[in-house]
């Protein structure tokens, strides 16, 4: 049976309910024009950071969602590719793209080299002692980067110029399009979105393919699997192996966005908390939860404290409740709506929206 081209784009795996396509589709319109939707520099570093993160957010949710494996390391290969673009930038004074892709092929050589061992030494271990190994390396890899201080710049991390087509002074075009100059931050915009885009249908197909089917089977029951005549720790580290690759160009794409890479947004454990939050909000085994939970997470995260500030002005009256929307509380509110989202959705929003679905079909 002949496939329409959406489906061969999403490789099969179609978001099965209306809200969720509506939703998807409202954030892919979003994220596409949002410079032309938005001005000012920070609700275009927020589109730009939900594009990474949604990459970022999938790749890990293709070890933890589809294969079963609990890692710690994962912030380790995105800050492998932040660094590895940013101080091959950093170390000329005209940056070229040659330089940057050198950069990058080394940090994925890194990467990649680091996945196979932890995936050869710890993936034979079990669930929680596998996760602590994972901690132990991206731990001491997060200390070495931030005491190697005159090769990545330590606590302070590094700024590096990027090749001049990605600078803002340069101008594609003299006229404004749509009242947006055609400037490098644009340019690079959607070097990260389509970036973005493309690294997110890739795990979309690996997922929806033979081998992302045996991730799966190795998902619910390794024995089972092993005993069809899958070689699982083979499997397992293909997984790491791929899941790292994809994390580092996510790093890669947010260097470029930043022009800066340091140990807090890279290897900091703050990034691997965030990953883990947007994938048992948006659901794990859910690609299409990468995408909703990213998107709202990274929402709330930018506009929480103005909510709250908002409320808390109109509160003024009631001495208790402006108090409790201070927005210097507002990580403490950002944990209830954690808790609030676990509560009504306890198989993450995709999930909830496919059973809902599925539910009123029969």
């Amino acid at each position: 049976m002949a496939l329409n081209p959406m489906t061969r784009l999403l490789s099969g795996d179609l978001p099965r309910s209306r809200i969720l396509s509506a939703v998807l589709i409202l954030i892919l319109l979003g994220l596409a024009f949002a410079p032309f939707l938005t001005s000012g520099a920070r609700p275009l570093n927020m589109a730009a950071t939900i594009c990474v993160y949604i990459v970022l957010v999938a790749s890990y949710d293709l070890l933890l969602g589809y294969t079963g494996i609990v890692s710690f390391a994962h912030t380790m290969f995105y800050g492998i590719g932040a660094y590895g673009i940013g101080l091959a930038l950093a170390s000329v004074d005209e940056p070229t793209w040659g330089v940057a892709m050198k950069g990058l092929g080394l940090a994925l050589l890194l990467a990649l080299a680091l996945a196979f061992v932890v995936g050869l030494f710890a993936l034979r271990v079990r669930a929680i002692f596998y996760a602590m190994i994972t901690l132990a390396v991206a731990s001491s890899f997060a200390v070495l980067a931030s005491q190697l201080s005159d090769f990545t710049g330590g606590e302070d991390g590094k700024t590096f110029s990027v090749p001049e087509v990605l600078t803002p002074g340069f101008t594609l075009v003299e006229n404004e399009v749509f009242g947006r100059a055609i400037d490098g931050r644009l340019l690079t915009y959607y070097l990260v979105f389509f970036g973005s885009v493309v690294l997110f249908l890739f795990l979309l197909r690996l997922v929806n393919s033979p081998f992302g089917r045996v991730l799966q089977a190795i998902r619910e029951n390794e024995f089972r699997a092993e005993a069809l005549g899958y070689r699982t720790v083979v499997y397992r580290i293909w997984a790491n192996c791929l899941a790292a690759l994809v994390a580092a160009l996510a790093g890669a794409l947010m260097a470029l966005w930043l022009r800066y890479v340091g140990p807090k947004t890279s290897l900091g454990f703050e990034v691997m908390t965030d990953i883990l939050l947007i994938v048992v909000i948006g659901g794990m085994g859910t690609m299409y939860g990468a995408v909703v939970g990213a998107a709202l997470f990274i929402l709330a995260q930018n506009y929480l404290k103005e909510l709250m500030a908002h409320g808390s002005n109109a509160l003024e009256g009631v001495p208790l409740l402006a108090a409790a929307l201070h927005p210097d509380r507002w990580m403490l509110w950002l944990g209830v709506l954690f808790v609030l989202s676990i509560y009504f959705f306890p198989i993450g929003i995709v999930g909830k929206l496919r059973v809902r679905s599925w539910l009123a079909a029969r």
